[in-house]
């Protein structure tokens, strides 16, 4: 008999699985490599996935599979995802020491290139008390923190405020640079002159 003829006896299954992901042709595998369903031909062995036998192998897929939480101590607060606007909320928090000149802070982590790994954000929720006193309106809500300092107008004229005195301060004084304010003055006056 030619060897090709002979029928192959064993185990071999390979699941045929469609696509997970919405608007994906059937025929491709674009699914992603963390999920439990799919794993891609070269970990199957003949067509089933078995866990490596190396311990840190083991260890590794045991901590990828592990949500990233704080723990039970924190009522396991997950880590959330860093989105642009959180990421400047965070910078606006950090800073805050400068956005009101009232009130004062103790020193915190200045450091604006590292965030906190683990928070939450959530919505003031203002009693029925104050319906009429202290109460933000539906025009002046705002979606991040950020929009909100931008939009307050007493901030703004602090902050134009502020700028103008810097302004003032790094400028020239025009003819006030020139001025007689001691011998020494007047020597590098006529220096810068000449």
């Amino acid at each position: 008999m030619p060897e090709d003829n002979k029928k192959i006896i064993g185990l071999s299954w390979e699941p045929k699985l469609p696509s997970l992901l919405f608007g994906a042709k059937s025929g491709s595998q674009n699914v992603q490599e963390s999920s439990l369903v799919y794993k891609p031909n070269s970990e199957l062995i003949d067509g089933l996935f078995v866990p490596p036998n190396d311990p840190k192998k083991v260890n590794k897929l045991l901590k990828k599979q592990v949500k990233d939480t704080t723990g039970k101590s924190w009522f396991d607060m997950p880590a959330p995802n860093l989105t642009p606007e959180l990421k400047k909320d965070l910078q606006l928090l950090k800073l805050r020491n400068v956005i009101d000149p009232k009130r004062h802070y103790k020193k915190g982590d200045s450091k604006l290139t590292t965030f906190p790994k683990y928070f939450q954000v959530g919505t003031v929720v203002e009693p029925i008390s104050e319906y009429f006193t202290s109460r933000l309106t539906k025009r002046e809500r705002k979606a991040t923190l950020a929009d909100e300092l931008l939009s307050d107008q007493s901030l703004k004229v602090y902050r134009k405020r502020k700028v103008r005195e810097i302004e003032e301060k790094s400028q020239p004084g025009g003819v006030d640079k020139w001025k007689i304010k001691g011998k020494s003055s007047w020597k590098r006056a006529k220096q810068r002159r000449h």
